[in-house]
């Protein structure tokens, strides 16, 4: 029998994941999008080596255990979040981006049995290939309005391939370490991993400020907040643990649910329209999650 809590990650991880794409365009009105990170990383480690502190949880016992935190962390943080915000930063907006990253669970679902050495049925590559075909709707109908630039479009797929390329490797490299543990050592990774940009592309000319840009305000101070402690501790723990527990792909089917969720509350959040024409599509989608998923 399943913990209650690991029955209750799904709705939790949905909420927080698909709000943190709203609550990023928030923050990058005040901030450039590495100094956001190297903001939102720093904290995250600081809490992280507190918590070690009083808990001191059990280290990997493996110089490759590191590596494969690190490698997921690396992948996941910079990678996905890094350019996930350069795309933000370029005119993707956030319901386009999360559409975008509902592909995820295709290239799982067509690298997972290879690499992860799972098998996928024909009710999931059905519930699969539904999902896309929902989210291709959707993203033709917001391209109406809301066309992105080529910069902004490359990045969001290159994002979409360092979230892809973490979720397989965690579950082919993964071991049951703390959270505190596999946060600590994910989040250095993430942080060391966007200072050489943040350095690069936004600190002030003459000198290393890389914070020089941001505008301390009370909106961005409940961003960094929202992304901190929903985002980057609770969700992408709660991201690690499923994917742990249960099948790769499955989990990765999540995320066709993001979408419509995301989409939502950019609306509510920062006035982001929603077509029409999407509805239909953000239908087909739910779907699609639902075949995916089903027992």
């Amino acid at each position: 029998m399943k913990p209650l809590w690991l029955t209750a990650a799904p709705l939790i991880f949905l909420f927080l994941w698909s709000g943190g794409y709203a609550t990023a365009k928030v923050g990058l009105q005040y901030s450039g999008p590495m100094a956001l990170l190297v903001i939102r990383f720093s904290i995250v480690v600081i809490l992280m080596v507190l918590a070690f502190l009083v808990i001191r949880p059990p280290l990997p016992k493996r110089r490759i255990d590191w590596a494969h935190l690190a490698v997921v962390g690396f992948l996941l943080q910079a990678v996905y979040f890094g350019l996930s915000y350069i795309a933000f930063s370029s005119g993707v907006g956030a319901g386009t981006l999360a559409l975008i990253m509902s592909l995820q669970p295709i290239l799982v679902g067509v690298t997972a049995p290879r690499w992860a050495g799972e098998i996928i049925g024909w009710q999931r590559w059905a519930g699969l290939g539904l999902g896309l075909v929902g989210t291709a709707i959707v993203i033709t109908a917001r391209a109406s309005i809301e066309p992105p630039s080529l910069l902004g479009f490359s990045c969001a797929i290159l994002a979409l391939g360092g979230i892809t390329m973490a979720s397989l490797w965690e579950k082919r490299f993964g071991l049951s370490h703390h959270p505190i543990t596999s946060n600590l050592v994910g989040y250095s990774a993430g942080l060391l991993g966007v200072l050489p940009f943040a350095f690069l592309l936004e600190s002030a000319p003459g000198s290393w400020n890389i914070l020089a840009g941001v505008s301390w305000t009370w909106e961005f101070l409940a961003a960094v907040a929202y992304l901190v402690i929903g985002n980057s501790v609770i969700a992408v723990g709660l991201l690690l643990a499923m994917i742990r527990a249960g099948e790769v792909s499955r989990v990765s089917a999540l995320f066709f649910l993001v979408p419509p969720l995301a989409a939502l509350i950019a609306w509510l959040l920062i006035g982001e329209v929603i077509p029409v024409l999407a509805w239909p599509g953000i239908l087909i989608a739910a779907t699609g999650v639902y075949i995916a998923t089903k027992n």
